[in-house]
């Protein structure tokens, strides 16, 4: 018994964490990775909402908005005016087809450009304007802390835990487990 217990006190040490101290020079702690990886999320949660904090718009930066809506419905309804002017009256229909055959081609490469980089750049604008709901949204659910003891614990960049008050008399199992918390 003596050699089986110097060869594991040789390979795993000595004292109470050894065991735990070898293990984790073949794979990492778990409950640590998941702290470092919470850590590391709700800092860049917390950089991302402080990007996007803008105050109020002013009246032009709502009317540049309002013309920014414009193009779209306006070029919608204008195929659907073009369908409706083809069969209301063909013949004006086909001068106006005649004359969009005259355009030289560079021209049309042009206006592709113009209109690819108008829906590119409002395709990036909104979903930037998305991303930026999804991290208020992300950043006020991280304030937001349950304590089922009615205490909150700081956080540790400094945002205070918002109290949640929580009923525990209509949930007969969360007042069990909370009295048997406290001792």
């Amino acid at each position: 018994m003596g050699m089986i217990e110097r060869v594991f006190s040789l390979l795993f040490g000595g004292g109470e964490g050894a065991l735990k101290e070898t293990i984790e020079v073949f794979r990492e702690n778990a409950e640590d990775t998941a702290g470092r990886d919470h850590a590391a999320r709700r800092a860049a949660l917390h950089q991302f909402a402080a990007e996007f904090t803008h105050p109020r718009k002013s009246i032009f930066d709502q009317f540049i908005d309002g013309l920014n809506r414009v193009p779209r419905p306006a070029m919608a309804l204008g195929t659907l005016g073009l369908f409706v002017a083809a069969m209301w009256d063909p013949e004006w229909f086909a001068s106006r087809m005649q004359g969009i055959a005259l355009v030289p081609e560079p021209l049309w490469w042009l206006l592709g450009a113009v209109v690819s980089f108008y829906f590119g750049a409002r395709h990036q604008l909104k979903g930037q304007e998305f991303q930026k709901s999804l991290a208020q949204s992300a950043a006020a659910a991280g304030a937001l802390s349950i304590d089922l003891d009615g205490q909150t614990d700081d956080v540790e960049d400094g945002v205070p835990d918002v109290k949640l008050a929580t009923r525990f008399a209509e949930n007969a199992a969360l007042e069990d487990w909370r009295l048997s918390r406290r001792g």
